[in-house]
């Protein structure tokens, strides 16, 4: 089928490999037009996937219309503060009269600053009901650079109505992808960007010379606060056990291929966060994320301890070591329980 994927970043272009292996043309839509030009000569993304080549059934375009023209699925994948920006710009393009009306996917995992809306809040509130026909979310434990290499991966669709989420599910599965549904799209979202913050967390444990008891208590605990967040937003607290959860903090804060836990390695190491953005030189979710998730927590009355000792030291020029001795310090608790919504701190 036609699709079209917006965004030519590492994830957008993998997943475009994806559907196109699948059998799917795909148009793939970005801003830079040497960077277009550059895929459309070599089928090659070289600033962000430049050693996974892709079939020659994707063609790269900076024409959204044209991106999107009678494309049954469209796949959102650009940072979250890019999400209403791009919407807006699909929005009119969608509005033009096309008849086709696409199924809407995104692979982003943040939460929007201020607003504290998840990104498929966002989509809805830029796109008119009537020019798509059903939403869905994609997340799960999957580093760009492994999918591009068709590496063994499983995710996770999850859409409010379990048709939707199953025909998503028919574009992206094969024997290198598998795919699993869910219904608790808010879940889903919230593990997907939830668990950026405790990756940047776990790189600053390596940078300040920490072990594996250090990462794996982190892990843990950072899993409950998730949690506890999540049931109190009203998620299903077995989904923060599955892939797009526990699954995916686990990739995440664990592997240099995370662009978080690789900002805070270098965070650890003493680096300022603007020499860390500049270092990185992609999109670090985790940050803008703490800084929503903790006023969220705060609005909520949640305990999210690992949260808070990050935002003190992003946002409030908190001294690292004096976090973590705070957080070690901390009146001792009774290990929780999911069936307790996890408990306090």
């Amino acid at each position: 089928m036609q699709t079209a994927v917006l965004g030519m970043g590492s994830w957008g272009t993998a997943l475009a490999r994806v559907l196109a292996n699948n059998g799917h043309q795909v148009n793939l839509w970005g801003r830079d037009q040497a960077l277009v030009d550059y895929f459309n000569q070599t089928q090659v993304n070289a600033k962000y996937l430049n050693n996974c080549p892709l079939p020659q059934t994707v063609t790269a375009m900076t024409d959204m219309k044209q991106a999107v023209a009678d494309s049954q699925m469209i796949l959102i994948v650009v940072p979250t503060k890019a999400i209403r920006s791009v919407c807006d710009q699909l929005n009119q393009v969608l509005g033009q009269g096309d008849a086709t009306q696409p199924l809407i996917v995104h692979a982003t995992k943040g939460i929007e600053v201020g607003t504290h809306l998840r990104v498929s809040q966002m989509i809805k509130a830029s796109l008119s009901v009537d020019t798509y026909r059903g939403l869905a979310v994609l997340s799960g434990p999957s580093h760009a650079e492994e999918v591009g290499q068709d590496m063994l991966t499983m995710v996770t669709i999850a859409a409010q109505n379990l048709e939707t989420a199953q025909e998503v599910q028919a574009f992206f599965m094969n024997p290198y992808f598998r795919v699993y549904t869910n219904t608790d799209m808010l879940g889903v979202e919230l593990g997907g960007a939830l668990k950026n913050i405790i990756a940047i967390t776990s790189g600053m444990i390596d940078g300040l010379g920490y072990g594996d008891n250090s990462r794996a208590a982190l892990l843990t605990r950072g899993l409950a606060e998730i949690t506890r967040l999540g049931v109190a937003l009203g998620a299903d607290p077995l989904t923060f056990m599955g892939l797009s959860g526990l699954g995916d903090l686990i990739v995440t804060a664990t592997s240099q291929h995370s662009r978080n836990y690789r900002a805070g390695r270098l965070l650890g190491q003493g680096y300022s966060i603007e020499e860390t953005r500049a270092k990185i030189n992609m999109a670090i979710e985790g940050l803008n994320t703490c800084q929503a998730a903790f006023e969220l927590a705060k609005d909520l009355e949640i305990e999210m301890p690992i949260t808070q000792a990050l935002y003190k030291l992003l946002y409030e020029g908190e001294d690292v070591q004096k976090l973590v001795y705070s957080l070690m310090t901390r009146e001792g608790k009774s290990e929780a329980k999911i069936e307790d919504h996890l408990g306090d701190e």
